[in-house]
């Protein structure tokens, strides 16, 4: 098995800004207050979430249900190069929209015209990147402070100039001592801090870090290891398995004001999988539970301390973990709520509150939304946990549903305030597993670790399929719920127009009544979607933009399943294509 280690002493690198021409748009500062408040801007999109609350809705509704037809092509971006497609969520202030294509590309454009403003390249150290399986990956980016924020593939946050797009600092932040990880997902500020999520779950290093890093300076404020970072944690790994352990927090988490705590989703424990079946508590390569892999974390977010947790998939057997980046925040009866899904298809609604001591958090509700599921019987809505789990021990398992990828993806759903209904993408899938023993690697080596095989396949008695669902988010009750022939990759977007922007595998742009589910506008837009779609105001209209481009890890699974058109379909090309009426 190959051994995937980065040999060397990493370096700070460096790289140019290209300024564009003309008379272009150029935007504010970003500031705390201005953060603090995105929920009540819907000019702009200033963070990845949206806002705190993590709604992905905008409060715009110059295009709306009843005229979205008249919805046309504004104009569109085509970057130098797009390996994997794109799966980047763009940020728009003031005009200026600013979005990352693959390789450390970041751009910033007018938002009226799409003249560029400025390019920046970030030059990668290829051999440390590579040592992952997300090159080149970049999922987006943070505003604030009049910067650019950006995590790389090879470990390193940029801060560049938000008016110019000149490197501020360029800090090499993981250590590759403990096993090769970078950064794929977006950051978040957070007050003083960027805070952001590693990746390497299939990586036999140590120990998923999570860190804040100083806004102006780039220096390390704190870092929460995600395993073996307490003793609790390391006790819940038999034979010391916390230094090949995984881990990590690779999509973006969220911020809440009110207790000053920073929620993450957190990644799957390596192996990925384990032979030790139904004995995996005394057993196999990483006895116990494996905390705090495929897990929500709460932390302070001044200091990193770890205030709350709640392990969705204890020993996770399956590669369903938790770090799904989406949290939403709800008020209802006087109560506060965060609801996260995770890959199991389960969607988790925590008490906001009753935070503190290190102690479990206090589940709400949980329901499942995976229509085809047979790894485990259900959940109980009252605790939390799994009811009957299907084990997966060494040797050939059919029909195990969802597959690898998840019921849910990285991909974050939307809700309405109008509405009153949370709209998530669902993927109805399975796979064919074969769990076989891997060699134990050594400690903190970052070599793959992987304990199976496996090939995806339809559920039987239907082909794989996909649906939109309109929820209840607090209660789980179904209003309407729409079904595509293949599964949706990508992000959703809701809107106070009653819209809801579903970016399609085939490469369908497709406008849903967010009332109905009924199917009001459809664009072609000739090659499938997996990142992000937003809404802003530019020069007193509103435009929907969307990114395109296909060929990620998940998305490998469509030519064997569907044939064309992903047997045909271009994996190093992709555009941010902009509408407005």
């Amino acid at each position: 098995m190959k051994r995937w280690t980065y040999a060397g002493v990493a370096k700070t690198l460096s790289a140019a800004a290209l300024v564009g021409f003309g008379a272009q748009a150029m935007a504010a500062d970003v500031t705390w207050d201005r953060l603090m408040n995105a929920d009540k801007d819907a000019n702009n999109w200033l963070m990845y979430h949206q806002s705190f609350k993590g709604w992905h809705h905008s409060g715009l509704d110059q295009i709306k249900a009843d005229n979205v037809k008249n919805m046309r092509v504004a104009w569109l971006h085509t970057p130098a190069a797009s390996k994997r497609g794109i799966q980047s969520f763009p940020l728009a202030a003031d005009g200026v929209l600013y979005y990352t294509s693959s390789s450390g590309q970041v751009w910033a454009l007018d938002g009226a015209s799409g003249d560029v403003i400025w390019r920046y390249q970030a030059k990668i150290d290829t051999e440390r990147a590579e040592g992952t399986f997300y090159n080149p990956y970049s999922r987006g980016l943070a505003i604030a402070y009049g910067k650019v924020y950006i995590g790389t593939t090879d470990g390193r946050m940029i801060a560049l100039d938000q008016k110019t797009g000149k490197v501020v600092w360029d800090n090499v932040i993981m250590s590759v001592e403990k096993g090769n990880k970078g950064f794929t997902g977006a950051p978040l500020v957070v007050k003083d801090n960027v805070i952001i999520g590693s990746n390497g779950g299939e990586l036999s290093g140590c120990c998923g870090p999570i860190f804040a890093v100083n806004a102006q300076s780039g220096e390390v404020a704190w870092q929460f290891d995600t395993i073996g970072g307490d003793e609790r944690s390391r006790q819940s790994w038999g034979n010391d398995s916390w230094k090949i352990g995984g881990g990590g927090g690779w999509m973006t988490g969220q911020y809440d004001p009110k207790t000053n705590s920073v929620w993450w989703g957190t990644a799957n424990p390596a192996p990925d999988y384990d032979w030790a079946g139904e004995n995996w508590k005394t057993e196999g390569p990483r006895p116990g539970e494996n905390l705090y892999s495929s897990s929500v974390v709460v932390l302070d977010a001044d200091s990193g301390e770890l205030k709350s947790y709640f392990q969705e998939m204890p020993h996770d057997a399956w590669d369903f973990d938790s770090a799904v980046g989406e949290f939403m925040q709800f008020e209802k009866g006087g109560k506060r709520y965060m609801m996260h899904p995770n890959k199991g298809g389960i969607i988790f609604v925590y008490n906001a509150d009753d935070l503190g001591g290190g102690k479990a958090l206090k589940v709400e509700n949980a329901y499942m939304v995976g229509e085809t599921y047979n790894y485990i019987k259900g959940v109980d809505p009252k605790t939390g946990q799994l009811i009957g789990r299907r084990e997966l021990p060494e040797g050939k398992h059919t029909n195990v549903c969802p597959a690898i990828d998840g019921a849910i993806s990285w991909n974050t759903g939307a809700y309405n305030p109008g509405t009153g209904l949370l709209y998530k993408v669902v993927q109805e899938w399975c796979f064919d597993i074969e769990v076989v023993k891997a060699d134990k690697p050594a400690d903190f080596s970052g070599q793959a670790y992987f304990g199976a095989s496996w090939t995806a396949t339809h559920p039987q008695g239907k082909q794989a399929y996909g649906t939109v669902q309109a929820r209840d988010p607090l209660s789980g009750k179904i209003k309407w719920r729409v079904e595509f022939k293949y599964p949706p990759l990508a992000s959703l977007l809701s809107t106070k127009g009653n819209l809801v922007f579903v970016p399609g595998a085939d490469g369908k742009f497709t406008a849903l009544d967010a009332r109905t589910g009924k199917v009001l506008w459809e664009h072609n837009n000739g090659i499938g979607h997996h990142g992000g779609v937003i809404s802003y105001m530019a020069k007193g209209k509103q435009y929907i933009a969307v990114v395109s481009g296909w060929g990620s890890h998940v998305s490998g699974n469509y030519g064997p399943l569907f044939g064309h058109p992903f047997t045909d379909m271009p994996t190093d090309a992709g555009q941010l294509i902009v509408f407005s009426l």
